[in-house]
């Protein structure tokens, strides 16, 4: 940047070899409006809805030069091949503040799924740093935004938090995922994001949680048999609620701390139930703990036996999460929980006596196993 010049001569043109940053020019408008109407948008940011053409209009050719020109912030159109319109718009993204800088992004919906954000938010972030005098950056996202947090986690942002109420858009309070970017940091993956794609059974498929999975989540939350076994759970379970649940799914494998897989029928995809490997972050990033329910419709049916198997692999898959040791704990009384721990090939190690909190309020023997690869 030139110091002193006016907008548009004073916004740096910044490119990788597949996406540009550069100054917005009038043909960006109607792509933007496009990108203003589109769903996810509309819920996970403040752009105004009704939305216009002039709305748009002044954003791109207004504020953001203003925000130039007063050194208050510093905004770029996204460009790359098969974005919208004869500009090949693909979105926006912009750092406020001075020193200690927010960032914002925005994709409109024909440049998605192609890696093109996490390309811009490096270019804008190391220009900010090595140029623009800019120490920290700050990224927030409402909570379920999983794209957004795709990006910061690839960036190398540290996740820091889950912040209730923190944000406050279209009179609803929000809460907010959270993380910062430093000078020096490596714009890249912190750690792995502890999930793998689908794995195929002969009935069953474990894959990624999904927020379409949290009507069946409500239900199993609200499931006095798994209530019984499985203390914890808040409470009472509502469509918010299990929606959180289904986001802290994607929060956790971000920061490394946990894989979650839904556990889905082949033929229709719906959730039968869940398993999990938990305390991938602990002090032996090498063992974790596996995790496990099965919803009410669901029992009976043999979809633990079939899936748990497949999760183990995956666990000690190189190609998987790569563990070399899995524990697994069940209340003594849990018989159809021991049962299939048993069937896995796990080794019962303890008993801690009185040590498990049930649903009714009183207290069981935990049981205590581990199974080792190899």
């Amino acid at each position: 940047m030139s110091a002193g010049l006016p907008w548009p001569l004073s916004v740096p043109v910044l490119s990788d070899g597949v996406v540009t940053l550069r100054a917005h020019v009038p043909g960006d408008v109607d792509p933007m409006l496009e990108m203003a109407h589109d769903p996810d948008m509309v819920r996970f940011t403040q752009v105004p809805t009704p939305h216009t053409r002039e709305m748009s209009t002044d954003f791109a050719l207004r504020h953001v030069p203003e925000g130039w020109d007063t050194g208050t912030a510093r905004g770029w159109a996204i460009e790359a091949e098969g974005g919208a319109g004869p500009s090949r718009f693909a979105g926006n993204i912009d750092l406020r503040g001075p020193v200690v800088a927010d960032l914002g992004y925005a994709l409109h919906p024909v440049a998605r799924g192609r890696g093109i954000m996490t390309r811009a938010v490096r270019l804008a972030t190391d220009w900010c740093f090595t140029e623009g005098g800019v120490q920290a950056i700050h990224w927030r996202a409402h909570v379920g935004n999983v794209a957004s947090l795709r990006v910061a986690h690839a960036c190398g942002f540290l996740l820091t938090a889950v912040v209730p109420s923190l944000l406050h858009e279209r009179g609803r309070v929000l809460d907010a995922w959270t993380g910062v970017l430093r000078f020096g940091e490596v714009p890249y993956p912190r750690g792995p994001w502890t999930e793998t794609g689908a794995v195929d059974g002969r009935s069953v498929s474990l894959r990624p949680m999904r927020e379409d999975d949290a009507p069946r989540v409500a239900e199993a939350y609200r499931d006095p048999e798994l209530l019984h076994w499985i203390v914890g759970i808040p409470g009472p379970m509502t469509p918010d609620l299990a929606r959180g649940v289904v986001a802290a799914t994607a929060w956790h494998a971000a920061r490394g701390e946990r894989a979650t897989w839904t556990v889905a029928d082949r033929a229709t995809d719906q959730l039968l139930g869940n398993v999990s490997v938990l305390d991938l972050a602990g002090v032996d990033p090498t063992a974790g703990e596996v995790a496990y329910w099965t919803h009410p419709d669901a029992r009976d049916r043999g979809v633990l036996r079939e899936a748990l198997p497949l999760a183990i692999e995956t666990a000690f898959s190189p190609d998987g999460l790569g563990l070399r040791r899995l524990t697994v704990a069940a209340a003594a009384g849990n018989t159809a929980s021991l049962r299939l721990i048993e069937q896995n090939g796990f080794v019962r190690t303890g008993r801690q006596t009185a040590a498990e909190p049930l649903g009714d309020g009183t207290y069981a023997d935990l049981l205590e196993f581990e199974l080792l690869r190899d």
